[in-house]
């Protein structure tokens, strides 16, 4: 378990975000058609209007199909496969948008076979709030957030003396989220220190492969604001994305790699980056499954990006069921209540009828809802099996036995019984964010935020394997600095995740789960012995009693730093240890290394760091260009996207041009 945390309310959404898809790079999405029925493909190119140059990580779907859609690839090509065929003279619209230009919508007769569809996009600057222009003589236009500024501009130059301004400033400082009107909940998250090796030369953490801080930050940013400084957890931006690890040899669940580099922000430092590899599992080869799909149902629930596209997601989970699995469905509003008993993956349609039937209204009865799945849970446990908890909600648990130690003792006797938990969030303005993390973590499973089809996809399709199947449980870390090398160091992001150093051999002291195939990333900054650095360092006065005496064995050797782990076993008590020296030879910063110091660095000028120096959004969008590598699904080409489109908030917010 992680020490409690203090919780602050953030503020929502001024309006309702626009539905947008995260779509990979010349990617396809295959939603299901009628057996029988031939399949066509949409297929096209998007162009920039005023100069015909290809437009890279446009989105493009199908509005009527369910997860049909894909991202632009670097000359403008998109293809979107596997489409039902329509009956002769059938319309269907395709949509096409890029942050920076205006959405445009195509209709097309979808026939079987290949359906060509281009798009030129006209360029437009999106505004941050409601804006105001005022002249002389000229009356007050306005436009509401997320209208483009190219609409004010119409009239080509403004008038001598014309201002722009925001007519509700609601920004403390340029982009900074407003926290007035909704109740986001984010738990304060202090950055992690630099500190001296002298006095604390033990670093211990948990690992955390959640990616949930990464589509919610995805989220802000495609709003049109900045995110508040709590939702941008580091580890999780930089966990969001795969990286070529070696697979583990042997029997064990995991490979570890380290290597050095310097910082990017700061020469003078280094980077040290411990990757860890989780074994793949074929779908074939998972368990078989006892899932319990928690729904909330209530009244909170009821806009198009919560309860609607939960039914999606969870339409495309169905969809990958073996006949050996077996879903039950219980919800829960003012009351909670079994939807649907556990039912054999193989009456797909009985499963996605009880889906389908489920509708929003009514308060948030939330701890009922959980005592009543796990109940469901136990009465079907497979022995040997995937037994597990699908929450899927806001958060919003507002009415019944909910406090959040009553519901973390449940879910953790739960989790020792074998049955684990996996939440996943949506929706706006009332996202619990700090709630739903914590109970995830509780119950040996992970967090994701879903605000697309296509992120569902990722999180219950392409990575349904690490979402729910557990390799490796309460994995720990433990790294010791050698002093004769480092001064000292600070762990980048993970600041909740941070163990005491006596947790590390404690086997009763929880911590993170390592999922079929999922790698897991930590970075640390590190500052050489004899660095002219002038970065503050976090030590302790010195000791009456003690002395804290250096081996000569640290000076003999080449070793920068040394890692332990323990793990245990899915259903294990007892933990296993691993080591990894890791020596002191400063490599390039190319490849993985680069892109994930690319996106540590994002995550730290979102964050307001003071370690990021001068390093800017531009520089990120440097570091990250020229690691970018394959990209087959496209997500760090989006990530170019969202860092570009973080500019130009930034831009606005200042008023530069």
């Amino acid at each position: 378990m992680r020490p409690a945390r203090p919780a602050i309310l953030m503020a929502p959404l001024l309006a309702l975000l626009p539905l947008t898809l995260a779509l990979r790079s010349s990617g396809s999405t295959s939603p299901a058609h009628p057996p029988g029925v031939g399949a066509a493909v949409v297929t096209g190119v998007v162009t920039d209007a005023t100069s015909g140059r290809p437009l890279q990580s446009a989105q493009v779907w199908i509005a009527q199909v369910s997860g049909a859609g894909a991202l632009t690839a670097a000359d403008g090509r998109y293809r979107i496969l596997g489409l039902p065929a329509a009956t002769p003279g059938t319309e269907v619209a395709v949509e096409a948008r890029l942050i920076g230009y205006a959405p445009a919508r195509r209709t097309v007769v979808l026939a079987e076979g290949e359906n060509v569809v281009d798009f030129a996009l006209q360029p437009a600057v999106l505004a941050l709030d409601e804006l105001v222009v005022t002249g002389h003589a000229e009356a007050a236009r306005r436009t509401k957030l997320g209208a483009a500024v190219a609409t004010l501009q119409a009239a080509s130059v403004p008038p001598s003396g014309a201002i722009l301004h925001r007519a509700r400033p609601t920004h403390d400082l340029p982009g900074r989220y407003n926290p007035d009107f909704h109740t986001e909940d984010y738990d304060h998250l202090p950055e992690n220190p630099f500190l001296a090796v002298s006095s604390s030369p033990l670093s211990t953490f948990s690992i955390d492969v959640d990616r949930a801080s990464y589509a919610n930050v995805r989220r802000f940013i495609r709003s049109g604001q900045r995110p508040p400084v709590d939702a941008v957890r580091i580890e999780e931006l930089v966990n969001y994305f795969t990286y070529e690890y070696a697979e583990p040899e042997g029997d064990l669940p995991f490979s570890v790699h380290a290597d050095v580099a310097r910082a990017p922000w700061q020469p003078e430092h280094r980077l040290v980056r411990i990757g860890l590899q989780g074994r793949k599992v074929a779908m074939g080869d998972i368990p078989p499954g006892n899932l319990v799909f928690l729904i909330d149902v209530s009244g909170s629930m009821s806009s198009p990006d919560k309860l609607p596209l939960l039914k999606t997601a969870f339409r495309m989970l169905v969809d990958q069921l073996r006949p050996r699995d077996r879903v039950a469905i219980v919800v829960y509003a003012g009351a909670a209540g079994l939807v649907l008993p556990s039912t054999p993956g193989s009456e797909k349609g009985r499963i996605l009828e009880a889906l389908d039937r489920l509708e929003a209204g009514g308060s948030t009865a939330g701890g009922e809802g959980i005592r009543l799945a796990y109940q469901v849970a136990r009465e079907n446990h497979v022995r040997g099996g995937n037994n597990r908890v699908i929450l899927a909600t806001d958060g919003d648990f507002n009415v019944g036995p909910s406090s959040d130690s009553e519901m973390v003792r449940l879910i953790e006797e739960k989790r020792e019984q074998g049955t684990f938990l996996t939440v996943l969030g949506f929706g706006t303005g009332n996202l619990k964010d700090a709630k739903m993390e914590q109970i995830a973590d509780h119950g040996n499973g992970n967090f994701a935020y879903i605000d697309n089809e296509l992120e569902a996809r990722k999180v219950l399709v392409q990575e349904m394997g690490g979402t729910l199947l557990t390799i490796a449980k309460d994995v720990k870390l433990q790294v010791e600095f050698n002093p004769t090398r480092v001064a000292a160091y600070r762990l980048i992001g993970y600041e909740n995740r941070v163990l005491a150093t006596e947790d590390f051999d404690d086997d009763r002291k929880d911590a993170g789960e390592l999922g079929a195939g999922h790698t897991v990333t930590a970075l640390y900054e590190v500052i050489p012995l004899g660095s002219r650095s002038t970065t503050p360092v976090r030590g302790t006065d010195s000791l009456r009693y003690q002395t804290r005496d250096v081996k000569g064995s640290a000076a003999g050797t080449d070793e920068l730093l040394f890692v332990k782990l323990r793990y245990k076993d899915p259903d294990g008590s007892g933990s296993r240890l691993l080591a990894h020296a890791v020596p002191d030879r400063v490599g390039e910063l190319r490849g993985d290394f680069r892109f994930a110091a690319a996106v540590a660095a994002f995550g730290m000028v979102l964050r307001e760091s003071e370690h990021c120096g001068e390093f800017a959004l531009g520089d990120v969008v440097a570091l990250a260009r020229g690691a970018l590598g394959a990209d087959r699904e496209g997500y760090r080409a989006e990530f170019m996207e969202l860092v570009e489109a973080a500019r130009k908030t930034e831009l606005l917010a200042t008023g530069e041009r």
